[in-house]
């Protein structure tokens, strides 16, 4: 993989390319939607924060796009981070991090596309796994986390994907320490890389 300030890639099916490689991102990205109201956050995110997080610093988007009609068929979003592990009363670690702050699929890709499935998964292995073991080659990170909504089949998704969570007291103290506020309620968890 050669280095290039933006990661890119393709499979059979998708391609990948930052939110401002093309013009037309910008429309495209209003047209997001989600299936349930609990992600309303994600569609709100990519459609009225994305470009300002990116001009900010705050987050890099990736969008995700049919490699044969171009329509958006999902989104992720990272940006560096950090978590602390609890060794004793008096001791803790630091866990250098990507966070996964945004990951979505489009619900109206998926209806006009019922016969594609995994969407998910396949951005999950064939672009942000990539990219994250690609910035794992430039910068010190050991961990790939996100703060997954609180409902069991997502869980069971994320857990499916290589995610673990903390025993409860390590999850209380990465929410004391680390948690953002617009992730209240949202259940921490994460992987080694």
């Amino acid at each position: 993989m050669t280095f290039s300030p933006y990661y890119t890639g393709s499979t059979k099916s998708f391609y990948c390319e930052h939110l401002f490689d093309s013009a037309e991102n910008s429309a495209l990205i209003k047209s997001f939607t989600v299936k349930q109201d609990k992600g309303k956050g994600l569609a709100y995110f990519v459609r009225e924060l994305a470009e300002e997080n990116e001009m900010s610093g705050e987050n890099r988007t990736y969008l995700v796009k049919d490699r044969n009609t171009h329509e958006l068929a999902g989104y992720f979003a990272l940006r560096t981070g950090l978590f602390t592990v609890k060794i004793s009363e008096e001791d803790f670690y630091t866990v250098p991090s990507i966070e996964l702050s945004n990951f979505a699929v489009n619900e109206s890709y998926r209806q006009s596309h019922p016969d594609t499935r995994k969407v998910g998964t396949s951005m999950f292995y064939d672009f942000i796994i990539p990219l994250a073991r690609l910035t794992k080659t430039l910068v010190g990170v050991q961990a790939l986390y996100i703060y997954a909504l609180p409902e069991d089949r997502l869980i069971e998704h994320y857990e499916s994907l290589g995610f673990e969570r903390l025993e409860e007291g390590g999850e209380r103290f990465v929410h004391q320490h680390v948690k953002p506020l617009y992730d209240d309620g949202c259940i921490f968890m994460f992987q080694m890389l």
